[in-house]
């Protein structure tokens, strides 16, 4: 079945799809109750850096929010050390409830029309060379909150020309429109995450659908086909290991330049159960795997989030992208 035909499947069903992978669980699950206790290899430092209290006075005073705060992200001591921060546009409370997720469900905010500007000035004070901006989702809005993104890129390309932007967006499901207007406004990275296997969407991401997400990142390329792609999911939520390479092979079919594969972790007792920590070693052996399907760029750790170094992973992406180029160029002197 093509994409086309599942995602069409999926809307007449009003139900999310499955892709017809194996259902069998990983193994070494956590504890039944309660969250298990972190292995040695995810365990991270308390922030305390003077540098990371400065960037969270830095948002305070632009009155921004983060993912890195909302989303209980355990790399923000390092990020905030370093000045890097993923700004969390369109208000801190989502219309959603997706059940791996630690950010705040009901009664999304009035849209703060000075937010654009200030997510500009913040980059501009911070020095970045590349920045990140994601939102919560917001259903509530007729155009699900896309003309907020544009304003924003145009914002930041006013205020440091010099910045790459990459965008973290909704899936903007039933927005007719929307995806346009943000490609329109050319971020340099266009990612959206899939989250989980299409199995467990049903409890991890059920006010989402699988095939239309996988449409939205294979509709990003049909309209701009120069601009990266990018997705990533969490392990460790119950999805098996044939599982996770299917959903290789269907982003690679949407044309995703760039994956991310990362440790789930529990927010609370509330949240989706945490099945297992996965090993480094197996973080390692997909990692393999998603460069042999032919990603440009694979990120795949226990630590491994979405905006994690994600300007280091940029520049060698768009390294990978002009070896690629120059490597097809020259196979073509030779045909000739």
């Amino acid at each position: 079945m093509s994409l086309d035909q599942s995602i069409a499947t999926e809307t007449a069903a009003g139900i999310t799809a499955t892709s017809g992978t194996s259902a069998n669980l990983t193994d070494a699950p956590a504890a039944s109750t309660g969250i298990a206790r972190k292995p040695a290899w995810i365990r991270v430092k308390a922030p305390v850096s003077a540098a990371y209290h400065e960037t969270r006075t830095l948002m305070r005073d632009l009155k921004l929010n983060t993912v890195c705060e909302e989303a209980a992200c355990p790399n923000i001591g390092e990020c905030w050390a370093k000045k890097h921060a993923t700004v969390m546009i369109l208000g801190s409370v989502c219309t959603r409830a997706c059940s791996f997720c630690n950010i705040k469900t009901g009664r999304p905010d009035l849209l703060d029309p000075h937010e654009p500007e200030n997510v500009a000035i913040a980059v501009g004070q911070m020095g970045l060379s590349h920045v990140v901006v994601t939102s919560v989702d917001r259903d509530d809005l007729p155009d699900g909150g896309a003309e907020h993104f544009a304003q924003t890129i145009a914002a930041i390309r006013r205020h440091s020309p010099g910045t790459t932007i990459e965008i973290l967006t909704p899936d903007f499901l039933r927005k007719p429109g929307a995806l346009e207007v943000v490609v329109a406004a050319k971020p340099d990275v266009y990612n959206h995450n899939l989250e989980t296997v299409p199995r467990l969407y049903a409890e991890v991401r059920p006010g989402a659908r699988y095939f239309h997400s996988l449409w939205l990142l294979k509709r990003v390329k049909e309209l701009d086909p120069s601009m990266f792609t990018k997705s990533g999911i969490m392990v460790g939520l119950g999805e098996g290991r044939e599982e996770v390479l299917q959903v290789m092979d269907d982003l690679r079919a949407a044309n995703v330049d760039f994956m991310t594969i990362g440790q789930y972790l529990q927010p609370t007792p509330k949240h989706h159960a945490l099945e297992r920590y996965v090993t480094p070693e197996e973080f390692k052996s997909y990692e393999t795997w998603a460069y042999a399907k032919g990603f440009l760029m694979v990120s795949s750790s226990p630590l491994t989030r979405s905006s994690y170094h994600a300007g280091d992973d940029f520049a060698r992406m768009r390294a990978a992208r002009l070896a690629q180029l120059q490597a097809a160029a020259k196979a073509a002197e030779v045909v000739a």
